[in-house]
């Protein structure tokens, strides 16, 4: 049976957008987004958390994101779960972050240079495949 490796998030972006480009021309993109969680707890007192992601898109979806996506935006973004394995200091560590393969901008505010309020964009990497259904 084969496996799946999906998540989706909704939230706020915590940092404007930091892309790069490498040799190959190719761009990408770092961001962090929060998701945050309520509940009342059983003595009746409000409880809050939030979870801070970090994200990377490639390619287009990396160049349109660093266009539109501003700090604070909210956005839905679907992406796969990575794990990558570094060394600090001796020490093995591991991050966790999630590879962006579409996102859609929900709060509307992407600005054109004009000024003028554009459609919010979205963006996949599944755009440029056939789907079969």
């Amino acid at each position: 049976m084969p496996s799946v490796n999906k998540t989706i998030l909704i939230g706020n972006v915590t940092r404007d957008v930091a892309i790069r480009f490498l040799e190959s021309g190719n761009a990408v993109a770092n961001i962090g987004i929060a998701t945050n969680e309520k509940w009342t707890d059983k003595q009746g007192n409000k409880q809050e958390k939030a979870e801070f992601h970090n994200l990377t898109a490639w390619g287009k979806t990396a160049e349109l994101m660093a266009e539109y996506v501003k700090k604070g935006a909210l956005l839905y973004i679907e992406g796969k779960l990575t794990t990558e394995q570094y060394e600090k200091n001796g020490e093995k560590r591991y991050a966790t972050k999630i590879v962006i393969n579409n996102f859609q901008m929900l709060d509307g505010k992407a600005r054109s240079e004009g000024g003028h309020t554009e459609s919010a964009p979205t963006s996949g990497a599944d755009d440029d495949q056939d789907v079969p259904f």
